[in-house]
């Protein structure tokens, strides 16, 4: 069409269909599971209208398709550069919250903004993220090891503004796929190991010895001390796990799921386990894993080493963030209010998927002659 955007015939011929249409399933899956589970749960502990989260649900879901949609349309050389300044504007959005964010149990995440309440700028950084870092480890420079020194003193400031907040979570999140990209980019295995033992000592004297975060050591010993009052919240996803069995007690049935804090957002596994059973959890799993896969197989592929990382950090992303909320879940992980993509209903974590997907689509293209 132009330099910009690709044509309407060249998008459906070039696309990837099953992925899209795997993309499509997984939204469409969390507002099923809205609809009949999580929005009256919600509903009733906020006290609002039966069914509010589920048409706001719908609202932040026809967004991501429009999202992801644009995003796939894209030129790849257009993408990039849009995406670093989409980067910069999130970044400073980021910036604002020590200031006019929001303050929520202790923690300032939040921007209130007119046209979307309560977003988390750090989901939006997420992927243009890792579209800048990958750029950045794969500058052609003599000095070997430049960008891997540049690439730490980028990330830095991510870190500390999550750090402040706090969100130890996120800062685990976005730590681990900085990690990532840099093992994928082809890194001496020896240096890596020392950047891996510089995060992990790094975020392990944060927990223990810095006073901001002693929520994340009470936590982290009630996790440990299973015998603790402090595991309301993990002792309640368990059980409404464990009540629902292989197949669940159906839907609507479930007696705990009203029980479980923030049911729709961070434990939105346990409340489907109990309802429909582990069987269907596992089978959602399982799509995840074919949807994995299936980029993995488009990453052997890509000729770019720009497009082989950016599709790796997209596909750690939410891997590494599936894992922790799953693991929370099931007790193998202490809590750390980390959102189900696709799944989970809150709408910065919806868009932020959105965009990840429309990068991951448009960087699985077939290549136009």
């Amino acid at each position: 069409m132009n330099k910009y955007f690709d044509s309407f015939y060249d998008w459906w011929k070039n696309i990837d269909k099953f992925l899209l249409f795997l993309i499509l399933g997984l939204f469409l899956l969390g507002l099923f599971f809205s609809l009949v589970s999580t929005s009256l749960i919600a509903s009733d502990k906020l006290d609002t209208k039966s069914y509010y989260f589920f048409f706001k649900h719908s609202a932040y879901i026809v967004l991501a398709i429009a999202i992801l949609i644009v995003f796939s349309f894209l030129n790849q050389k257009f993408l990039t550069k849009l995406s670093l300044i989409l980067f910069i504007v999130a970044f400073l959005s980021l910036l604002l919250v020590p200031f006019l964010g929001i303050e929520v149990k202790g923690s300032k995440r939040w921007l209130d903004l007119v046209f979307l309440p309560r977003f988390q700028p750090v989901e939006i950084v997420k992927p243009f993220f890792i579209v800048s870092l990958s750029l950045m480890l794969t500058i052609q420079n003599r000095k070997l090891y430049f960008k891997y020194f540049l690439s730490s003193l980028f990330i830095l400031p991510i870190l500390m503004l999550l750090i402040y907040q706090p969100d130890i979570g996120q800062t685990l999140l976005v730590s681990m796929v900085w990690l990532a990209l840099i093992f994928v980019s082809g890194i001496n295995i020896f240096i890596f190991f020392i950047f891996f033992l510089f995060v992990g000592s790094s975020v392990s004297y944060l927990i223990l010895f810095v006073p901001k975060f002693e929520y994340i050591k009470i936590r982290l010993f009630a996790f440990l001390d299973s015998s603790s009052s402090n595991n309301y919240q993990a002792e309640k996803a368990s059980d409404a796990i464990i009540n629902g069995g292989f197949f669940g007690k159906g839907i609507g049935e479930g007696t705990l799921n009203s029980r479980v804090p923030e049911a729709h957002t961070d434990y939105i596994v346990s409340v489907i386990s109990e309802e429909f059973g582990a069987i269907i959890v596992i089978g959602i799993l399982f799509l995840y894993l074919i949807f994995s896969y299936r980029v993995m197989r488009k990453i052997n592929f890509a000729n770019e080493d720009l497009s082989k990382l950016i599709l790796s950090g997209c596909i750690s992303l939410i891997l590494i963030q599936t894992f922790i909320h799953v693991g929370v879940n099931i007790r193998i992980l202490p809590t750390t209010g980390m959102t189900l993509p696709f799944l989970s209903y809150g709408g910065s974590s919806i868009v932020s998927t959105a965009i990840l997907s429309g990068l991951i689509l448009n960087l699985t293209k077939r290549k136009l002659d």
